[in-house]
């Protein structure tokens, strides 16, 4: 999963060990509104360098031959026709900016991308299918993590679709992954193991861990986040996938 150079640029500075370390214990929408958790941008850099490795191949030549060659198994559930304009950052960024998910939320999304890579090892994450594939992992992990949870209506106008649309990619996802959303907490620390190599060298960087991440966010904050709601709902600006 690669990053792009314009969205390192606006990450690197935030992804000092420190800052992350910091993040891990401490994480509160009451320190800066508008900042995101560092678990975005790692993620964002591992989904991109997954696209630009999907790129590569195809650009040897081939790449959807060898996939039927080989009978792997695929799925273009999460397929759209044209490759929406907005990076796997920004569209990260906007997803929490109006949902206000925990840290947590982000890798255990994170484990379902990945089971569903697995159970479709045919499936490539390309700029047609990113978007889609996130909402949805997003969303469902949510309602796993979170006690609090927006409607899907609400998830389909932060992520730029349908309410139909939202419903059935929604349906499809659990569908294709047997509703194996159970991540107990070893698995959720590996995960955070393997993002935190994809991103820090020599060590020392450490991913918000605690599946208990987000109830800790959460304490004390209901009427704050009640207020939020009211908010947000009234000033999304329309995005189209």
């Amino acid at each position: 999963m690669s990053s792009s150079s314009s969205s390192t640029s606006s990450s690197s500075t935030a992804l000092s060990p420190r800052k992350l370390r910091f993040d891990t214990f401490s994480y509160s929408y009451q320190d800066d509104p508008q900042a995101a958790p560092l678990v975005i941008s790692v993620l964002a850099s591992l989904i991109e360098r997954t696209m630009a490795r999907g790129r590569r191949r195809a650009g040897e030549g081939g790449a959807e031959k060898s996939l039927r060659k080989e009978g792997l198994k695929t799925s273009r559930v999460f397929d759209c026709r044209e490759a929406p304009d907005m990076s796997v950052q920004s569209y990260l960024e906007r997803i929490f900016k109006y949902t206000r998910v925990g840290p947590s939320v982000y890798v255990v999304a994170y484990v379902y991308i990945d089971r569903f890579c697995h159970n479709f090892p045919g499936f490539r994450i390309s700029p047609w299918n990113v978007h889609r594939l996130l909402i949805t992992t997003v969303m469902v992990a949510s309602k796993y993590v979170e006690d609090m949870n927006y409607r899907n209506s609400y998830y389909a106008r932060v992520g730029g679709l349908g309410r139909e649309e939202m419903n059935k990619l929604e349906t499809d996802f659990l569908f294709a992954v047997g509703f194996r959303l159970h991540v107990n907490v070893s698995v959720f620390e590996s995960y955070c193991s393997h993002l935190e190599r994809e991103v820090g060298i020599g060590g020392g960087y450490h991913v918000e861990r605690t599946l208990r991440c987000a109830e800790e966010i959460k304490a004390g904050q209901s009427a704050l986040e009640d207020r939020r709601r009211s908010s947000y709902n009234s000033h999304i600006p329309r995005v189209m996938l």
